[in-house]
């Protein structure tokens, strides 16, 4: 799960600006220096961070007010964002339109201050409202939330975490599996255009079968890309065993070291590894964890990035390939 959440929050911060790749991302997350401004990188773990928040908290407070706020409050704490009151509905205007653009000249104009309380109500009764499919209700309270545009900065990304967080309560997804900022992405012109279409002519249905489209592409790729991590797991899993029970005395009284395998765990969550963080996250010595690396990277499993003498960093490459192939999504038509 956890690779494919970081996927998403690279996408999704990319839809608002942001630089950050997924690589840097992982790198930086293994412990590795990137170049990349450590604002983008912080933008990008925010969200991270926001939507495993929002999946625990989901536990013991259903989707809310007051929920949005707690996420809006993590995702925007220590960035650029944060001069836009974190965890607070905004009490001022705001438009959207080209950079620079004055509220006359603005695409489209959300709800005055003196407005949004009593529009978040009604949008958070439609959150409750138990009979409607899931997937098209969550569609319309997709956009609902955008027109509404409760916070002055950060609207995109809360409505996309709210996606997941949604089919998370309905026990549509069990997992945080699904995600579509790379469908928004890919199509973003179609995805402002139809959210406009709503707002100016009431083109529900054109929303709806983008957003349902939208869905089963991004099912599909999730699907696809678990399966074939997965494989390569188990074939890495067999090809371990295989090592270990050749070479007696790797562990105590003899027996082959689990370390290896414990290591495989460790590159499903994140294919960038140095020694010092294998170390430390399985609780073994430092050379232990050398040996389990190399034996790694004698099996073609790991291999160096860069040339560095000193903390080393290896990457699964087959993993994070998968991870980093872009998604075939075709222009919606």
């Amino acid at each position: 799960m956890r690779p494919f959440l970081k996927r998403e929050a690279v996408l999704s911060s990319r839809i608002e600006g942001t630089q950050a790749t997924l690589g840097e991302l992982l790198e930086a997350e293994a412990g590795v220096a990137v170049e990349r401004s450590p604002d983008d990188l912080r933008e990008v773990a925010n969200y991270v961070a926001a939507l495993e928040y929002g999946i625990k908290r989901l536990k013991n407070l259903p989707l809310s007010l007051r929920l949005v706020r707690e996420l809006h409050e993590h995702l925007m704490k220590g960035v650029r964002g944060e001069r836009a009151t974190p965890g607070d509905f905004r009490r001022s205007q705001n438009w959207i339109g080209a950079a620079g653009c004055t509220l006359l000249q603005a695409s489209y104009v959300p709800p005055p201050p003196a407005e949004l309380m009593r529009c978040l109500g009604a949008w958070e009764n439609f959150l409750h409202e138990r009979s409607l499919p899931p997937l098209a209700q969550i569609a319309l309270a997709h956009y609902q939330f955008e027109a509404i545009h409760p916070f002055l900065d950060g609207n995109g990304r809360v409505g996309r975490l709210l996606i997941t967080l949604f089919l998370m309560e309905r026990d549509i997804l069990p997992t945080p599996l699904l995600y579509l900022s790379a469908f928004f992405q890919a199509t973003r012109r179609d995805y402002y255009d139809l959210l406009a279409a709503v707002s100016e002519r009431g083109e529900w249905e054109r929303w709806l079968i983008y957003f349902l489209n939208g869905v089963a592409r991004q099912s599909e790729d999730a699907l696809g890309r678990a399966e074939r991590i997965n494989g390569l797991l188990e074939d890495w899993r067999v090809a371990v065993g295989r090592l270990a029970a050749g070479r007696r005395g790797a562990g105590p009284g003899g027996r082959p070291s689990h370390v290896p395998s414990l290591l495989l765990d460790m590159l499903a969550a994140n294919p960038f590894v140095t020694i010092k963080k294998a170390s430390k996250h399985l609780g073994v010595a430092f050379t232990t964890a050398q040996r389990a690396i190399v034996g790694l990277e004698r099996l073609k499993i790991l291999q160096r990035v860069g040339q560095a003498k000193r903390d080393r960093v290896y990457c699964a490459k087959a993993i994070f390939d998968i991870l980093e192939e872009p998604a075939h999504i075709e222009a919606y038509r």
